[in-house]
């Protein structure tokens, strides 16, 4: 029953942004941990950003830093991701993630929930 549906992915050129959404149903998720992680071709899927229940905290990875930001919006069911200064290195699968583990550590945070993924081309 529980349902989380990624969208805003696409073809960009390198410079671009896009904003993927993550939206939740059959569930409330709003006391959830949440995360964005992503899946490239020929490597193994890596947490990109975490937020808490509350939003009031979040973990990026270094790659990231200053490009990316997560964020929710808990009266929507919703987690968005905001990606800038994107570069073909960022092409991948990228799939929204939950979390029932609210006290681990954001850093070491691991997926119960996950959707089916939104697809990320970066072209140069």
């Amino acid at each position: 029953q529980v349902q989380l549906v990624e969208s805003g992915g696409g073809l960009v050129q390198a410079g671009g942004s896009l904003r993927l959404s993550c939206v939740a149903s059959g569930r409330t998720f709003s006391t959830s941990p949440m995360a964005w992680f992503r899946q490239g071709p020929g490597k193994v899927r890596e947490v990109v950003a975490t937020i808490c229940w509350s939003g009031r905290s979040t973990y990026y990875v270094d790659s990231v830093k200053g490009l990316v930001t997560i964020s929710r919006d808990n009266s929507k069911n919703t987690v968005y991701m905001q990606m800038n200064r994107l570069q073909p290195e960022d092409t991948a699968v990228y799939y929204c993630s939950a979390s029932t583990r609210d006290l681990v550590p954001l850093r070491l945070y691991k997926s119960d929930y996950w959707g089916q993924g939104t697809q990320v081309t970066v072209s140069s």
